[in-house]
């Protein structure tokens, strides 16, 4: 008789991506890879753990077969990772995570439970008061937190309350312990090496449960999958009051984590990350995408790892995309090799057509550059461009945002999308709603875009619904535009323009609009 392998921790990913994106979930909307369950997942085993991944998004599993799986595991630890590409993701995802968590909870499943993710960085005493049935959260990062847990003999609160980085139940009480430290720079390759992605699910080959945006595999079904994402660096420069990026840097104590007082990025070594390029490469994956935020910043890190997959890529087959910032797409020769290195897609942060306002947004960290001759600069290098716009930045108005679209006609960028602004929890906007006693979101699916109950932020003059309806109304006039469509159809074939028009068929359902689900 075999005897069964003891199990430190199992990473349990949870998605609800049909109250996320409603009926694009279907078909349109990516399935991403869970990349911080991969990458903790690694590193806890890399201290010689012994740990699991349940990705019950990509496997579409039903509460019972997560049950099943958990009781035939039997983990001394259950980790929901409440994580996701998008800057929403975090808040949203946890949706899923609860509805989880208290199917097990109700099934007498005795194993405690916590949650890592941006939703509980930000917001950690506030989870734990409001989600009984959830033992502990991590207030980072989690890498040496979850270490240290997992070495102890129980998880009682005497114990718990030597762990740092944590908000943990005592009693009827929560409490919050003091901030762990974050991995530095020099010890990114060391402590957070690498992915686990032999943990993931799979149909027929590596990765083919996932499957990219409709964009970045050129608007054809056929190049969705296999998919994968990976960062070369943590952590964001910038300080912008919407995003809530640097949540997972936080080093304080304080029960409202705001992002914009962590800013720092960390990064891991070039030939580090080349490495984890060649194994995906090796599995056939040739549709990846770089998650940092900011990868076109630091020409000291992003320059030879272009290089070095400029080589991998002579055949020109690799299908990358990263996100910049428009004021960071400055020199053709760097464009150039960004290019060469098969990064075909930059996801460009335009934020708004209104200077002072996308000037405001950054807190004077975005340099004013003229939009249309960097958008045509990167055109000009045969990069295609997704451009990121948000309607409901404070200080806008239906004329500005008006200003915003007609723009992004004029530019008539290949990938297009915007977002109602959204008080994500970690944000300084989150912040600044509370003080002002702004109606948020009354569940977690409310901070996505795309759900029937979000709720966007008003501004001074439009309301959240005014906005909503601006932002929809905006996403079907730029995706019939017939300029926009002859340029799908000239770069990607007709097939692509066709499954353009099919999506902007499926109207999503508001809520605050009066819609009925």
């Amino acid at each position: 008789m075999v005897k069964k392998k003891f199990l430190d921790c199992c990473f349990i990913v949870c998605g609800n991506s049909k109250k996320t994106y409603q009926e694009l979930s279907k078909t349109y909307s990516a399935i991403e890879p869970p990349t911080w369950a991969l990458l903790l997942a690694q590193s806890t085993r890399s201290f010689g753990f012994e740990v699991n991944i349940i990705d019950a998004n990509a496997e579409n599993l039903s509460e019972k077969d997560i049950f099943n799986r958990i009781k035939d595991l039997s983990p001394k630890l259950i980790c929901f990772v409440a994580y996701g590409q998008n800057v929403n993701a975090g808040t949203v995802n946890m949706t899923g995570v609860i509805h989880i968590a208290s199917y097990l909870k109700d099934k007498k499943i005795n194993i405690p439970m916590s949650i890592i993710g941006s939703h509980v960085q930000a917001l950690p005493i506030e989870t734990l008061k409001k989600e009984k049935m959830i033992d502990f959260v991590f207030t980072n990062e989690a890498v040496y937190s979850l270490r240290n847990i997992l070495k102890l003999d129980s998880f009682n609160s005497k114990n718990l309350s030597q762990i740092k980085g944590i908000a943990y139940r005592d009693g009827n009480d929560v409490k919050m312990t003091s901030a762990e430290r974050v991995v530095p720079t020099e010890k990114m390759d060391i402590d957070l090496p690498g992915y686990a992605w032999d943990l993931l699910p799979f149909n027929k080959k590596p990765l083919d449960l996932y499957r990219a945006p409709m964009w970045h595999a050129e608007y054809d079904f056929e190049k969705r999958t296999p998919y994968a994402s990976l960062q070369t660096s943590l952590g964001c420069m910038f300080h912008c009051n919407f995003c809530m990026i640097n949540i997972l840097n936080r080093d304080d104590d304080e029960e409202v984590g705001v992002a914009s007082n962590y800013s720092q990025m960390r990064f891991w070594s070039t030939d580090f990350i080349i490495k984890e390029f060649d194994k995906l490469i090796s599995m056939g994956v040739k549709t990846i995408r770089i998650v940092d935020e900011m990868f076109l910043l630091n020409p000291k890190y992003y320059v030879p790892l272009c290089k070095k997959l400029a080589e991998r890529n002579k055949d020109d087959s690799l299908r990358i995309w990263s996100y910049s910032r428009i004021d960071t797409v400055k020199r053709p020769e760097i464009l150039e090799l960004v290019r060469k290195a098969g990064i075909k897609w930059l996801a460009l942060g335009i934020e708004s057509g209104d200077k002072s306002i996308r000037l405001e947004v950054a807190k004077g960290k975005f340099e004013d550059v003229d939009v249309k001759k960097v958008i045509d600069r990167v055109h000009e290098a045969d990069i295609h461009v997704m451009a990121n716009y948000i309607f409901g930045l404070p200080g806008d108005t239906k004329e500005t945002i008006n200003k915003t679209f007609q723009l992004s006609l004029e530019l008539c960028t290949a990938g297009w999308n915007t977002y109602g602004a959204m008080a994500l929890p970690g944000s300084q906007l989150y912040k600044d709603a509370l003080n002002k006693g702004v109606k948020l979101p009354e569940s977690y699916e409310g901070y996505s875009f795309h759900s029937f109950e979000t709720v966007p932020l008003p501004t001074e003059s439009l309301s959240a619904k005014e906005v909503i309806t601006l932002r929809d109304e905006a996403f079907t006039n730029y995706h019939t535009h017939k300029p926009f469509l002859k340029l799908i159809e000239n770069k990607f074939g007709k097939i692509a323009a066709d499954n353009i028009l099919q999506m902007t068929k499926i109207k999503l359902k508001r809520k605050i609009k009066g819609d009925q689900l």
